[in-house]
C-alpha cells in the first residue's frame, strides 16, 4: 500500500527497556545513520549503573533519547514525541515525560500480569485507559521477530533478543532513515557468527517491512537534511572528541602522550579509546588505583611526555595529593575529570557540576592551577587542546571538567582543517641557564613565569624536584618564610597570569540594551541556550554568556557582570560558580539549581528566565 510521508522539522524519539536488552545499540545505530543523513542532532542515554540490573523492574531500565531536526539544536529535547517501551517498567519510568497527543509504542508481549504486578500496576495500562491522552500502538514486538526468526537455527531466547533490532528497523521505516550503515555494522559486529548475523538482519527487515505493510501505522515522516556549515562531518561523544583532542594536542606539541589511569564510570571511554591509537604514539597505562595513575603520569610528565589521567569525582579525591605535587613541581599535566553525581559513590552513570570548588581548592595550602570545561561535546576536542597549550606553555597541571551528559551525549562534529590548528611545539632547555654556568630548574620565563623544562639525563642540566619546598632559582630544599612566601606568590601570579592569554568572555545579546544575562559554564550550554532562545521568540531581552575558563576567568568577566541588573547562573549542583562569583566580583548573583542527574530542561530554565526578566523590569 502507499502510504503518507508527512514533512517535520525535528523529531525527539525515546527508547527505553531493560538494561542489557540493547537499548544503548539501538538509539546509536539510530543515531549513526541520521547523522550520515545530514541532519542536526543530539543525544542523551541513561542507564543504570549496574552491568544487568534486575530485568523488568524500575532501576533496571535503561533509555536513549535523541533529537534530530532539519535546523539547528542545542539539546536532546525536553520530552519525547515518540516512547517506544519495550516492557511495563520501561513505560512507567517514561512516561511522565511523555507530552499529551505524543506516540507511545508498547511491546504488547511484555505486558503479562507477572511484569505489570513488578513494577505496581494494578491493571494494564494499554487496557484501562490511563493513556487515552497519548496515540498508543500496541505492537507484539517479541513474538513478531521470533516468528521472522523461524527458519534460522538459533534458540528463542536468542531470537527474543533480536527484538531491539525489528524496533530499529520499524524506526527507521518511520522516519526514512538510511539502512545502510546499520547492515554493514552488522556484518562487522557478527563476522564470526553467520547464523545470528543473519537473525539480526532479518529482524531489522522484518522491523522496516512491518511498517511499510501494517495498518497500524499509515504515516511515515521525513525530517530534511539541516543546513549546516561547509565541512566534513562527523557524529563524536563526547568522550571521543576528549581522546582525539588529546592526540592532536600530543602531536601539536611534539610530544608522546602518556595517560595513566584506572578505569572509573563515565571517564572509561577515553582510556578504552586511546588504546586504540599506539600508532600516534600514545601509551596508556591501566594501573591498580587511581593513585598509581596520576602518579605514573606525573612521573611521564617529569620525563617529557604529555601526562595524562583520566577519573570522575571520586577518583579526583584520591589524586590530589599528587596534584598537589604537580603544582609544586611545576610540570605540564593533564587531569581530565568527567563528573558525575556525588558524593561518594553516587549515581555513577548520572551527570553533574559538583566537582567545581574540589578542582579549584581540593588540595592543600595555596596550590593554584588553571580550570577549564568544555561547553558541548564536540567542544571537548577543543577544550583538550587548549588545556594541553596552557599545560606545556606554563608548567602547570591543569584539570578539564567534562560530564556525564557531555561523555555520553553525541552531536555533529565538523572535522576541522588540521593546519588551521595551532603550533604547541615545546622547547626544551638544552644549555645551562644560570649566571655562571649553571642550570636554575626554577628561574622563570619573565612573560609567563613557567620555570625551563629540561629532560632527565640532559647533559648539564641535572636538577632535583620533589614535594618539600623549593628555592627560587636553583631548586634546592627551602625552608626560609621570605622564600616560601615568594613562590607561593610566583605559583599564583603564574595562574593569574594566564588570564590575560585567554579569549574574552563574548556575550551573546542581540539588541544591545538586555537588563539579565545568563551565564553558564559547562555542559549547561544547550539547555541555557535553548532556553534563551525560547525567551527571545517570546519578546524577552536575555543575553547569554559561557564560560570555558574557570580559572582564571576572563580578563573582562567583571566589566561584562557590571553591564546587567541581574545575573543568572543556572547550574547542576548547589551554586559553585555562583559562590566563586559573589566571593571574586561581589556581584548578587542569582542561583537556579537543580541535582537530579540530568541536565536541565529547557521549557523548565526559560521560565525562571522570564521570571528574572519580570522582575528586573
Amino acid at each position: 500500500m502507499t502510504k503518507e510521508v508527512k514533512q517535520v522539522d525535528r523529531v525527539i524519539i525515546r527508547i527505553a527497556g531493560d538494561s542489557g536488552d540493547g537499548m544503548q545499540l539501538t538509539g546509536d545505530r539510530f543515531t549513526q545513520e541520521t547523522a550520515s543523513f545530514g541532519n542536526d542532532l543530539s543525544t542523551l542515554p541513561n542507564f543504570p549503573a549496574e552491568i544487568r540490573a534486575p530485568a523488568g523492574t524500575l532501576p533496571g531500565v535503561s533509555s536513549f533519547q535523541l533529537h534530530f531536526a532539519d535546523h539547528d539544536i542545542m539539546t536532546p529535547g525536553d520530552a519525547p514525541n515518540v516512547l517506544v517501551a519495550m516492557n511495563p517498567a520501561a513505560l512507567k519510568a517514561n512516561v511522565e515525560d511523555v507530552p499529551k497527543g505524543a506516540t507511545i509504542i508498547a511491546n504488547t508481549d511484555e505486558f503479562t500480569k507477572r511484569s505489570l504486578t513488578k513494577v505496581g500496576y494494578e491493571s494494564d495500562p494499554l487496557e484501562d485507559g490511563s493513556l487515552g491522552e497519548f496515540k498508543v500502538s500496541r505492537v507484539p514486538l517479541t513474538s513478531l521477530t521470533v516468528k521472522a526468526l523461524e527458519e534460522f537455527d538459533i534458540s528463542k531466547k536468542e531470537a527474543q533478543r533480536a527484538k531491539n533490532m525489528f524496533a530499529l528497523g520499524l524506526l527507521s521505516w518511520m522516519y526514512n532513515r538510511p539502512t545502510e550503515g546499520t547492515r554493514d555494522f552488522l556484518k562487522s559486529k557478527f563476522a564470526s557468527k553467520p547464523e545470528i548475523l543473519e537473525a539480526n538482519l532479518a529482524a531489522f527487515n522484518a522491523g522496516w517491512n512491518f511498517g511499510e505493510t501494517t495498518e497500524d501505522f499509515a504515516v511515515s515522516y521525513e525530517v530534511k537534511p539541516a543546513e549546516l556549515a561547509p565541512g566534513t562531518y562527523r557524529n563524536i561523544t563526547g568522550n571521543l572528541a576528549l581522546s582525539y583532542g588529546l592526540i592532536a594536542g600530543s602531536r601539536l606539541s611534539g610530544l608522546s602522550l602518556f595517560l595513566g589511569s584506572y578505569p572509573i564510570t563515565p571517564a572509561s571511554d577515553v582510556l578504552h579509546e586511546l588504546s586504540k591509537h599506539k600508532r600516534f604514539g600514545v601509551r596508556t597505562f591501566q594501573a591498580e588505583d587511581e593513585i598509581s595513575g596520576v602518579g605514573a603520569a606525573l612521573g611521564a610528565a617529569f620525563g617529557g611526555s604529555l601526562g595524562v589521567t583520566t577519573t570522575s569525582g571520586p577518583g579526583m579525591v584520591l589524586k590530589a595529593e599528587t596534584l598537589g605535587l604537580a603544582v609544586t613541581t611545576e610540570l605540564p599535566l593533564l587531569v581530565i575529570d568527567v563528573q558525575r553525581a556525588g558524593p561518594s559513590t553516587g549515581m555513577p552513570t548520572k551527570t553533574e557540576q559538583g566537582d567545581l570548588l574540589m578542582a579549584m581548592f581540593g588540595r592543600n595550602g595555596e596550590s593554584p592551577l588553571p580550570v577549564l570545561a568544555p561547553r558541548s561535546p564536540s567542544d571537548c576536542f577543543d577544550i583538550a587542546i587548549e588545556a594541553t597549550r596552557i599545560a606545556t606553555k606554563y608548567r602547570t597541571p591543569v584539570v578539564v571538567l567534562s560530564d556525564g551528559y557531555l561523555a555520553n551525549g553525541s552531536e555533529p562534529w565538523r572535522i576541522p582543517d588540521v593546519s588551521g590548528l595551532p603550533d604547541l611545539t615545546v622547547p626544551f632547555s638544552t644549555e645551562p641557564n644560570g649566571d655562571n654556568g649553571e642550570f636554575l630548574p626554577y628561574r622563570r620565563d619573565p612573560e609567563t613565569l613557567a620555570r625551563p623544562w629540561a629532560l632527565p639525563g640532559t647533559p648539564g642540566l641535572e636538577h632535583r624536584i620533589g614535594g618539600i619546598e623549593k628555592s627560587d632559582g636553583t631548586g634546592n630544599i627551602s625552608y626560609s618564610p621570605a622564600n616560601h612566601d615568594l613562590m607561593v606568590r610566583s605559583r599564583q601570579g603564574k595562574i593569574d597570569g594566564i588570564a590575560r592569554d585567554i579569549e574574552d568572555l563574548q556575550v551573546d545579546d542581540p539588541t544591545g540594551d538586555a537588563d539579565v544575562l545568563v551565564l553558564g559554564w559547562g555542559g549547561t550550554y544547550g539547555s541555557i541556550g535553548a532556553a534563551v532562545r525560547r525567551v527571545r521568540r517570546a519578546g524577552g531581552r536575555v543575553a547569554q554568556a559561557h564560560l570555558r575558563h574557570l580559572n582564571p576567568f576572563p580578563q573582562n568577566l567583571g566589566e561584562v557582570l557590571g553591564r546587567y541588573d541581574r545575573v543568572l547562573v543556572p547550574e547542576i549542583n548547589l551554586g559553585q560558580l555562583a559562590l566563586l562569583l559573589r566571593g571574586k566580583f561581589l556581584v548578587d548573583i542569582i542561583s537556579y539549581t537543580k541535582v537530579r542527574g540530568l541536565p536541565f530542561k529547557a521549557e523548565e530554565l526559560a521560565g525562571v528566565v522570564q521570571e528574572v526578566i519580570d522582575r528586573a523590569e
